[in-house]
């Protein structure tokens, strides 16, 4: 069956389009759709279903209206056995895409037919999945009229009397990659805080159908948004939507890259101006049109007064939530107004951790690359600033369009049979992506041996790809790749919805990924998804499913930068999953930077990050001072023992802008300074082995903190057990609390301390205690640490957290749990809460570090462990995580009962025991009970947990053991044991329920 016969009937069909019930879908505009690839964004249900009929052309790309959460679909329509087309397979809303397939130009002559529909409840998304199952009718029918995709469904057809109208209709001309980018942020913006958009650029449309398609669009809806760049005034369909708007005073511009002042007829007619000189002239020429209709239209913008949004490179998220801010107003939906100014208060204050560097210095050409392996061009600046972009080849992948494939295509099947038949390599399979068909090699190279076997040789990483959205930095420890990402984040955070910033921690990562949910607006929680669909399923599943849930909402159209900063494994340390699980695919307007010492991650080939050069390490030391030849020559000598190491690099510059000292002086007194042994493992020493003198000049601020402080200083302190917190920042007051926990102890005057008192007298020093405020200042002016986005807290680099644990100070991991205990549960403060469940119970092959005293263990657990445990597993569906750490719990509670009661049976028989019993904690029985109570307390935990996840037989058994405890201690009749019992009836009615089905 051909498709030209059906378009007849089909255009019977298509009479009218019907207005949406609801506001929360749109429809999206282009030919330039290619059948080839799959949409953006995931699957979406909506809340309301339309019905829309219209002219079909066999080159118009026609897709269901975008959700908040979709894009593009490709579906397939119903065909009638009489050579037709089923009325019921007409989507309920249509649109034309516009896809960013800019850099195929010849893919514009070859667009795909895709029609979708939605039933009477919700607005049905499908992913093109049918590509695969119905090739021949997609080789049949896509010769001539490109492939197509169909699906059917059996909701009955909508009445199509009424029109459907828009509260937005977007226009735009152009294919520059920025715009595309603008544009689809802009859309899927609109969408989710639910304004109905219909976008198109009309000069894309290659058939009068789809043309009447976007004009009706365009009639009925309540504002016309007009991206207007420089090629907009000289494309005819752009004039005609200025001059309808115009006349509707509902006309809403929006200059890209433009201003209102570069927007005048005569200075375009007279190309006057940088903006005009090139592009400017009678432009009304280009497309054969009405000089006086091009100046009424290009002057009358200049009137629009109430609306002056600016769309430049350094404001995208400001003009677009403003836009959505104005749209609202004038639409009447003051929430969401409300809704977006409270998300940006939220973003302001909590989207960066840390605040900019005033004093970045260098990487120009490192910021650069970064640029353009995410985007794939430059902008501003940055063409300048990039020196030395060497030319990337790529031998393993190669990417070629869909039309140069067909040639290769017989080389390849040729290449396959060779293997076959046992020459030549290895097999090649075809990867279809949205914008490339990437051939990859399926199996490993093999490399022979002289006694004939085959070993495996090592992958070569796939080659930097630019304009993909991933990057990958890697360093030594210190050298800066932090400093890097927070410039990058904040020089381009406008063209980003967010900047979303994940510790890469092996033991953290996943929890700080999860923490993402609130600033995407997504509940990854367990107990809603658990009451409402009534259906058991497996932890696994459980967080499965929590993990989609984020990376379906960073799979839109609009932009996120993610990054994940020091990642220390490829893999998840808890389940041992790849982090590709966790991140959204490749390939999408959210970008990912990741930085890690690893030499490379997920194959990819790396931005080696290298060492500041002469000029930019000497300004970052001595700052804005001059010095003399030999001071100067003190400095480099510095330089080279630091291996030109960022971090100590500002620790120097610090240290000569707080003191009176000169670069000789310094350089004598680290010399002079001892090292101290530690015991290093094998990935430690890597780190500290080779930094010796970093160590040396650690221990001189040290020094001077002490000696400004008197001995023990709280500033050397917080340094000391900082080591033992999370990677994220600490708050100041838990940190101080901690810090004064350490047990003091007096230190005696060496020779090198006294030779420091001449070089800091000029650091008056009182041996007055200084408040937290002024010890946490001192670690900030000296480099030690930095300020967090929240003024309250600080961060400590990893070289320093490790120096500091290394140095085995007695007491301090103690100091930091007893701390934790005596603050409480704090949901900001969940890594430092799982630092402390580490040095305390262990986690894996990893020994605990501490063992608390029994009166101090269950204040622990009931203030942090139990409410630990319980966020972990209900907000964020950490399910073995949590169960881990409830069953370590439970067994350091029966280990600590154990040792109690065998203590009192050794005392029991000793002469006089009695005296000596008496006289001790142990043998409180309010003690005992207390424990044992705790432990049932956790057991009981456990069991209900073991309850979501439908596993009853261990639920069974524990609650039991709860019931034993309670009903011993407390009796039959007291209310914890009543409560536990309606558990274990309630986790019986289960078990009994689940046999049945």
């Amino acid at each position: 069956m051909e498709f030209p016969q059906d378009s007849s009937k089909l255009r019977t069909l298509s009479t009218s389009i019907s207005r949406n019930l609801s506001s929360s879908s749109s429809a999206f505009v282009s030919a330039n759709q290619s059948p080839f690839f799959s949409p953006r964004s995931p699957s979406y249900q909506g809340s309301e279903s339309v019905r829309s009929d219209i002219p079909f052309s066999s080159n118009t790309s026609i897709v269901s209206a975008d959700t908040p959460n979709s894009s593009t679909a490709i579906k397939k329509l119903e065909p009638l056995p009489g050579g037709g087309v089923s009325s019921k397979s007409i989507s309920s809303t249509i649109g034309v895409s516009i896809e960013d397939d800019f850099q195929q130009s010849s893919l514009l002559d070859h667009v795909s037919s895709s029609i979708a529909r939605c039933n009477s409840n919700s607005s049905s998304y499908i992913q093109n999945d049918g590509l695969s199952r119905n090739k021949e009718k997609q080789r049949k029918w896509g010769r001539n009229q490109g492939r197509f995709s169909f699906v059917q469904t059996s909701t009955p057809a909508l009445s199509s009397n009424r029109q459907r109208s828009f509260d937005v209709y977007i226009g735009m001309h152009g294919h520059k990659p920025s715009l595309l980018r603008f544009t689809k942020w802009l859309r899927s913006e609109l969408e989710m805080q639910g304004v109905s958009c219909f976008s198109a650029d009309r000069a894309r449309c290659k058939s009068s159908r789809s043309s009447s398609t976007v004009e009706r669009a365009m009639n009925t809806s309540t504002f016309g948004v007009m991206i207007l760049s420089r090629k907009s005034f000289g494309n005819r369909y752009s004039i005609m939507e200025i001059t309808n708007f115009l006349g509707k005073k509902n006309l809403v511009p929006i200059f890209f890259d433009l201003g209102p002042g570069d927007c005048l007829a005569r200075d375009i007619i007279e190309r006057r101006g940088e903006v005009w000189e090139n592009h400017g002239g009678e432009l009304w020429m280009s497309y054969e049109g009405s000089e006086m209709q091009w100046r009424e239209a290009v002057n009358g913008i200049s009137r629009v007064d109430e609306w002056k949004l600016e769309a430049q490179d350094g404001n995208w998220r400001d003009c677009i939530l403003k836009t959505v801010i104005l749209l609202a107003t004038r639409l009447g939906r003051r929430s969401v107004v409300d809704r977006v100014n409270i998300w940006k208060e939220k973003v302001d204050r909590e989207e960066f951790p840390y605040p900019r560097n005033e004093n970045f210095i260098g990487r120009k050409k490192e910021l650069s690359e970064l640029e353009l392996i995410l985007f794939g061009d430059f902008s501003g600046d940055a063409e300048r600033d990039f020196f030395e972009l060497k030319t990337r080849h790529r031998r393993k992948n190669l990417l070629i369009s869909r039309f140069e494939g067909i040639k290769i295509e017989e080389r390849v099947l040729d290449r396959q049979k060779e293997i076959i038949s046992g020459k030549g390599k290895e097999p090649i399979t075809w990867k279809e992506s949205e914008k490339e068909i990437e051939m990859q090699s399926t199996s490993s190279p093999q490399t022979q041996t002289r006694n004939g076997g085959k070993h495996r040789r090592r992958r070569k990483p796939t080659k930097i790809v630019y304009g993909k959205g991933v990057a990958c930095v890697t360093g030594d420890s210190g050298i800066g790749k932090t400093e890097l990402l927070l410039e990058f984040a904040y020089r381009y955070a406008q063209r980003y919805k967010m900047v979303l910033w994940v510790g890469g921690e092996t033991r953290y990562i996943r929890q700080n990924y999860l923490n993402l949910s609130p600033f995407l607006d997504v509940d990854v929680g367990i107990e809603n998804r658990w009451l409402e669909k009534r259906k058991n399923k497996s932890f696994e599943e459980q967080e499965a499913s929590a993990v989609h849930k984020l990376r379906k909402e960073l799979m839109r159209d609009i932009p996120f930068l993610i990054i994940i900063d020091n990642l220390e494994s490829e893999k998840d340390w808890w389940d041992g999953k790849t982090i590709m699980d966790l991140l959204p695919r490749f390939g999408g307007e959210t970008h990912i930077i990741i930085s890690t010492r690893l030499p490379r991650i997920m194959n990819l080939e790396p931005l080696k990050l290298s060492y500041l050069s002469g000029v930019e390490a000497m300004t970052l030391m001595k700052g804005i001072k001059d010095y003399p030849m030999t001071e100067i020559d003190a400095l480099k000598v510095i330089e080279e023992k630091l291996g030109r190491l960022t971090l100590g690099l500002g620790i120097v510059g610090a240290i000569l802008n707080e003191l009176p000292i000169n670069p000789t002086r310094l350089l004598d007194t680290i010399n002079r300074m001892p090292l101290r042994d530690l015991k290093l493992s094998r990935r430690e020493g890597s780190t500290l082995s080779q930094q010796a003198f970093l160590i040396q000049l650690l221990e001189v601020c040290f020094s001077i903190f002490d000696h400004a402080d008197g001995p023990s200083s709280l500033a050397t302190r917080m340094v000391q057990v900082c080591g033992f917190f999370g990677p994220s920042s600490v708050p100041i007051s838990l940190l101080a609390l901690a810090a004064n926990k350490i047990p003091e102890k007096l230190q005696k005057a060496h020779l090198w301390k006294k030779c420091l008192y001449a070089v800091t007298c000029g650091f008056k020093g009182s041996h007055t205690k200084r408040s937290e405020s002024e010890a946490s200042s001192m670690l900030l002016r000296f480099g030690i640490g930095r300020s967090g986005s929240n003024e309250d807290c600080i961060n400590f680099h990893e070289i320093v957290k490790l120096y500091s644990r290394k140095r085995e100070i007695p007491g301090v991991s103690y100091a930091m749990v007893e701390a934790i205990s005596n603050r409480g549960f704090i949901p900001q403060d969940l890594e430092h809460l799982w630092a402390a469940s580490f040095l305390l119970f262990g986690f894996g092959t990893n020994q605990a570090v501490i063992q608390l005293k029994v009166q101090d263990l269950i204040p622990f657990v009931k203030k942090v462990i139990l409410p630990l445990a319980v966020r972990t597993f209900m907000t964020y569906s950490r399910c073995n995580a949590s169960l881990e750490l409830l069953r370590l719990c439970t067994d350091a509670l029966e280990a600590a009962e154990e040792t109690l009661v065998s203590r009192v049976e050794k005392w029991l028989d000793k002469p006089f025991c009695w005296r000596s019993v008496q006289s001790t904690a142990q043998m409180n029985p309010l003690l005992w009970q207390e424990l044992a109570l705790m432990r049932a307390t956790i057991i009981e935990t456990r069991a209900k947990l073991m309850l979501k996840g439908g596993q009853y037989d261990l639920g069974d058994d524990l609650i039991r053991k709860s019931l034993f405890i309670r009903t011993s201690i407390c009796g039959e009749d007291h209310p914890d044991t009543v409560a536990t019992r309606e558990t274990l009836s309630k986790l019986m009615r289960h078990m009994t329920s689940n046999e049945v089905t």
